[in-house]
């Protein structure tokens, strides 16, 4: 018995030792406290980080960050018994992810029950993302892009200089190192330029039109935006021979790298904890 009790007392202690003690009980709402705690974040009154699909209670046995919980992103979660998905953007195809449009659609339908028949929770990561000193999503796409030594100015996260190039030429490279398959690009394909503006996502015409107004600013790097709006001032900029180009990445590629450096601080906060990126991509292909 004394043996028995040792044994134990041995296996308790190399299970705390390495992190494996507090995975097992961690429910995925205590471990979205210590993660927000951890962050410094306090979420707000309005905000969209929110469980959106299963029990807050459900033990974590792993975690996996995505932009976005595609059918293939929940699949590959679930191959690697990661029952926690935290992802950037919406489950259900809306800011809020109300099902009020969806509620009796076969999709929709098909998605919650994979999520409830494997036992998943789905918790929304955005303002927290964003909110976090330094912007997990904004650090995340320095390192990818590498300019890590570029930045102008700690104040102006979104500026950036770079060795002189070309539209075109900065396009090709951020392409190639995102693995984008489609990037839109407004402008002179030849024009030279130094400065960059990044703004990644959908913020909206105001801050991109305010961006690309700057003298300090040549050419900004994006997500997405309706045809009718930055983009047309890109035009209408270029047809009047401006200093000025617009590269729209797209809405996931612009901002995926932010939660794969969200993972690299999740594995160092949460200790012991598995936590996987899974890359989401892109949904596009290019017709030939």
């Amino acid at each position: 018995m004394h043996s028995l009790r040792k044994q134990s007392w041995l296996v308790a202690l190399l299970l705390a030792s390495t992190g494996m003690y507090a995975q097992q009980s961690l429910t995925a709402e205590q471990f979205i406290a210590k993660m927000r705690e951890a962050a410094g974040i306090v979420p707000g009154p309005n905000t969209v980080d929110t469980i959106k699909a299963g029990d807050p209670q459900t033990i974590v046995t792993g975690v996996a960050t995505t932009i976005t919980p595609t059918m293939d992103v929940l699949r590959k979660a679930v191959a690697a018994h990661d029952n926690l998905v935290i992802t950037h953007e919406p489950t259900f195809y809306n800011h809020l992810d109300q099902d009020t449009l969806v509620k009796n659609d076969p999709v929709y339908q098909e998605k919650l029950k994979y999520i409830q028949d494997h036992k998943l929770v789905v918790f929304r990561w955005h303002d927290g993302a964003h909110m976090h000193q330094p912007d997990f999503i904004m650090e995340g796409w320095k390192q990818k892009a590498g300019w890590t030594s570029a930045q102008r100015n700690p104040r102006e996260p979104m500026l950036y200089t770079t060795t002189p190039t070309t539209v075109r030429a900065l396009a090709d490279a951020l392409r190639a190192k995102t693995g984008a398959k489609v990037v839109r690009v407004i402008g002179d394909p030849n024009l030279k330029v130094t400065k960059i503006a990044y703004a990644p996502g959908a913020p909206g015409p105001a801050p991109q039109i305010a961006a690309l107004e700057r003298d300090d600013v040549e050419v900004l790097i994006g997500g997405e935006i309706p045809e009718w709006e930055t983009i047309a001032y890109a035009w209408d900029a270029q047809q009047q021979g401006r200093h000025k180009a617009l590269i729209l990445m797209g809405h996931y590629t612009s901002e995926e790298p932010g939660m794969d450096n969200f993972a690299n601080w999740l594995r160092k906060t949460m200790p012991g904890m598995r936590v996987d990126f899974i890359p989401a991509g892109e949904p596009y292909w290019l017709a030939r």
